[in-house]
């Protein structure tokens, strides 16, 4: 059986190690950063789901786990008697694994994703579960003999470890700031009083104005990737423009009476960016940013809305809205340690004015013993609680769409291809004048 590593652990060894276990010891999540500890707060989780060629016993599944860790030597932090960096013993092994057998597949993934609560009941646990399920007469007839699931809270991964993880490279972090690269003094200042500006009206609007529990639940959706490709490029938009659209579109309803809204979607996005600087979050890569989708009653001139809208988003500076974020994060924990009784579920439901939250995560392509037999479509989302979330996974052939959202929007997924099929067979008008990546990548 294969052992855990702590190779690619960003320390300097024993010592290190030793300082981080004397941290974890003192408080389970003392090494998290700001952005870590509101989604660990938040109780915010991510899962990857994907049927496998291979079936799956106690050993496999256990040496799956060692090479997740080693992979990503974060999964060890963040709970009671947590050492980071350092193999679990066989009793942690036994109760974040578990192995199924099933007659057959029907209904799967949807009703295996849930919110993953259980991962928080109990302290001394990691914060992370892998389970499978194997199909009980073996392959069926595409191939598929099992599937497995991850299920993590979101402080511990993020879209991009995922999709190295499926490579089977390292996705250890490390520190994700550069130091080098100083913001302003007054940019600084400007941020850390918006912050705490925004945090204090955050406190009192979410206590007001969150809104109550609702109907909540998962669905996935795979997309043939070269259709889309094909779509966007007969419309002379960005791919994304084109997922964002579709999903918001056929999201919204049609005619007067809207889902959303009438006017404007308001949504939140994330991308990865490389121009990092000293303000970043030291774990987190992605970037956090804000949109209104104008509504349209023509789809045409809904994407193409759309795709003017996150051309003149991405032109600006994108690290300036996250850097307020990560100050207002520092903030929130600041004041959880005084006065934790203000940081309640309902405070965890508000979510601004974002109708929904879209997030395109880097491609998964499957490569090395990590992933060995697994087959496409790759499921890959996240929940946060009281946010209507969709997370667009784009692997070799498919792009999946995984929502998390209240039943009343899940209502209208199945509107999404009938949309798609529907713009297809229009004879489309050609798309205005303009320097659009109409062929890139996802």
């Amino acid at each position: 059986m294969k052992s855990f590593s702590s190779t690619s652990f960003a320390s300097s060894e024993a010592e290190s190690l030793r300082l981080a276990e004397a941290a974890v010891a003192r408080h389970p999540q003392a090494l998290f950063t700001d952005f870590q500890w509101f989604l660990y707060e938040a109780q915010d989780t991510v899962f990857f789901t994907a049927y496998s060629k291979n079936v799956f016993d106690k050993a496999a599944l256990t040496n799956l786990v060692a090479d997740m860790v080693s992979l990503a030597p974060q999964l060890t932090h963040g709970f009671v008697g947590a050492r980071p960096g350092q193999p679990f013993p066989q009793h942690l092994l036994d109760a974040i694994t578990s192995i199924e057998t099933v007659e057959d597949f029907e209904g799967y993934p949807d009703k295996w994703i849930t919110r993953s609560a259980d991962i928080f009941e109990r302290d001394d646990l990691p914060l992370f579960r892998v389970m499978v399920i194997n199909r009980a007469g073996g392959a069926d007839a595409e191939g598929r003999a099992s599937l497995i699931q991850v299920r993590s809270s979101h402080a511990l991964l993020e879209g991009s470890d995922s999709a190295l993880l499926t490579r089977s490279q390292s996705a250890g972090h490390g520190v994700m700031s550069d130091k080098s690269n100083k913001v302003s003094l007054g940019a600084r200042i400007q941020s850390n009083f918006r912050a705490w500006l925004m945090a204090s009206m955050y406190l009192f609007i979410a206590h007001v104005l969150a809104p109550g529990e609702k109907p909540f639940g998962f669905k996935t959706l795979a997309l043939k990737r070269h259709r889309l490709r094909v779509l966007a490029n007969r419309l002379g938009v960005r791919q994304r423009s084109l997922y964002f659209a579709l999903v918001t579109f056929a999201l919204n309803g049609a005619g007067p009476e809207k889902q959303m809204s009438r006017k404007v979607i308001g949504a939140a996005y994330t991308m990865l960016d490389t121009k990092r600087n000293d303000a970043d979050d030291d774990f987190f890569r992605v970037r956090a940013l804000e949109a209104k989708f104008p509504v349209h009653e023509d789809f045409v001139d809904f994407v193409r809305a759309v795709d003017d809208t996150v051309a003149r988003i991405e032109q600006k500076d994108i690290t300036r809205f996250q850097v307020m974020i990560n100050a207002m994060f520092r903030t929130l924990r600041g004041i959880s340690r005084v006065a934790p009784f203000l940081l309640t579920r309902r405070f965890w439901r508000f979510n601004g004015k974002a109708h929904v939250v879209l997030t395109l995560v880097p491609p998964h392509r499957t490569y090395g013993p990590m992933t060995h037999g697994v087959i496409e479509p790759i499921y890959c989302g996240a929940y946060h609680p009281g946010s209507n979330l969709c997370t667009f996974c784009p692997g070799r052939e498919y792009v999946t769409l995984n929502f998390s959202m209240e039943t009343r929007h899940l209502d209208n997924v199945h509107r999404i291809e009938e949309l798609l099929a529907e713009i297809e067979a229009r004879d489309l008008p050609p798309p205005p004048a303009r320097a659009v990546e109409g062929a890139e990548a996802a």
